[in-house]
């Protein structure tokens, strides 16, 4: 996979400020309030910061959480994973593997057959519709 290498001033270029704050600063939308939340559109979820396909709307579910949620990545070189520690929780942390932009979390608690819930940040993905 290409990496994306941008300045920080070239993403605060690029990205808007929620977007910026989100991708680049591993912020947090409040829940219920993006855009994708509740959308169930047919098409692929790519990164806002660099357009890398992430999740199919095939694996999206409505979980309740507040946040877009996926069963599963489009392809598992999608993304990478890192442990987070902030805020005194124990979460594994999830990124765009093409850009290093902070997505969200995963969590053991999903549907079958993955039994994960990827809990996605609205502001870091653009749905391209199919």
């Amino acid at each position: 996979m290409t990496k994306v290498v941008k300045t920080e001033s070239e993403w605060r270029t690029q990205l808007d400020p929620e977007q910026y704050r989100i991708l680049r600063e591993k912020g947090t939308e409040a829940a219920f309030s993006g855009e994708y939340d509740h959308v169930f559109e047919p098409g692929t979820y790519q990164c806002a910061g660099c357009g890398a396909e992430l999740f199919s709307s095939d694996a999206k579910y409505d979980s309740g959480c507040g946040w877009p949620a996926f069963s599963e990545p489009a392809a598992a070189e999608a993304l990478e994973e890192e442990t987070d520690t902030s805020y005194g929780m124990v979460r594994t942390e999830v990124m765009c593997a093409s850009c290093g932009g902070h997505l969200g979390h995963v969590f053991p608690d999903g549907p079958r057959p993955t039994g994960l819930r990827y809990c996605i940040n609205s502001a870091a993905l653009k749905l391209e519709e199919s």
